[in-house]
């Protein structure tokens, strides 16, 4: 694969340099304080500690990593699907193959609801992945938390915190939360008390 993708330090070379500047100016937008180029390199690092993956695999899973938040509009729901098909587009002028691009997009859709079919390994790495802040020592959780509610800034709280509280009793219902198993022996019983906490304050 083009190991550019998997390091966001590297300066990509042609249409891929431009698609990466595109790239890191959008996850610089002002509205983001979570949904930013520090939560891709995050993903991306731990994407090349993923073991037993093909390299057409890393790849496909380093473009959804890269384009996963790429529109993020925190006043509106259907940001997974814009940036599904803002990948759909960069990727086709990058020259990619159809039946990657089409996994990217999938992939990408996927981080809406983080659920995956049984089987879907591919899924299942990308969602744990992007949910993997859940399990995190409870400072960085806090961390966490704080840039969401600053997203959410326009939002009152007496509207912000019962809607926050529906979200994360939403994903406290999950079983598993983490569909890879490695992150599932790894964050699972963190990331429930880390929402457990939250969810507890929030309802005080």
């Amino acid at each position: 694969m083009n190991e550019d993708w998997l390091r966001p330090e590297v300066t990509s070379q042609g249409a891929g340099a431009e698609a990466k500047a595109r790239l890191i100016a959008a996850y610089g937008e002002p509205q983001r304080r979570y949904h930013d180029m520090t939560h891709i390199a995050d993903g991306l690092a731990q994407l090349r500690a993923v073991e037993g993956l093909t390299d057409e695999e890393r790849t496909w899973l380093a473009y959804a990593i890269w384009w996963h938040d790429a529109v993020y509009d925190p006043t509106r729901s259907d940001n997974e699907a814009q940036s599904a098909a803002l990948a759909r587009r960069d990727l086709a002028l990058l020259g990619e193959p159809a039946q990657a691009i089409a996994e990217v997009a999938r992939l990408i859709e996927l981080t809406k609801g983080h659920q995956v079919e049984a089987g879907d390994r591919l899924g299942a790495l990308l969602v744990s992945i992007d949910l993997s802040i859940l399990g995190r020592d409870p400072a960085a959780y806090a961390a966490y938390a704080s840039a969401v509610r600053e997203e959410y800034g326009h939002v009152p709280d007496a509207l912000f915190r019962p809607g926050r509280a529906a979200v994360l009793e939403h994903l406290l219902t999950a079983r598993p939360l983490y569909p890879d198993e490695a992150y599932r022996h790894r964050f699972e019983a963190q990331a429930r008390r880390n929402m457990a906490a939250e969810r507890a304050a929030l309802l005080a």
